[in-house]
């Protein structure tokens, strides 16, 4: 049975992230989404509630299951009996960072591997922190992240804004 684990931080899931999520569920026997519970960063939404929109994001997934974790990403390899990293690489400055990485992680547990997925080209230009600012400024968002997330992120916005 192969098991894998896709992490990261997930401020919000976005289409980009769907990609690559439906595609690993496809590939693997057990798929499970690492959500990085980060000190060092400032998240717009906490991990719990980054966990929450993707699970309800990939319900109909059967092999998919959502959790947090912090620390390193090999010690939740081996927490989870995971011997697979699933990557998303969108350009050339993703592959050398997630190479050096993965071959960090490599010296540090030779028997977890990483695996590379491509983003589909409809989302390679996407990310969290592009979706944030596209909200912030009152854009429509609905085509870059999953329905769920569409009314949690206009939410939490406009809740900054209040304060």
């Amino acid at each position: 049975m192969l098991r894998a684990i896709y992490p990261g931080s997930f401020d919000p899931v976005t289409n980009g992230h769907m990609d690559i999520i439906e595609r690993a569920s496809k590939i693997v026997d057990v798929l499970i989404i690492g959500v990085l519970n980060n000190n060092a960063k400032m998240p717009l939404f906490s991990v719990e509630e980054r966990v929450k929109m993707l699970k309800d994001a990939t319900k109909e997934f059967q092999n998919v299951s959502v959790v947090p974790f912090e620390g390193l990403l090999i010690d939740f390899a081996r927490q989870t009996h995971s011997r697979l990293v699933i990557r998303g690489l969108r350009a050339i400055t993703d592959f050398e960072y997630e190479l050096q990485m993965s071959q960090t992680n490599h010296k540090l547990e030779p028997n977890v591997e990483t695996m590379f997925l491509t983003t589909s080209i409809d989302y390679s230009y996407l990310s969290s922190t592009t979706v944030k600012e596209i909200a912030a400024f009152g854009g429509d968002i609905e085509q870059f992240v999953p329905e769920v997330v569409v009314g949690e992120l206009h939410n939490k916005i406009q809740g900054k804004r209040r304060v």
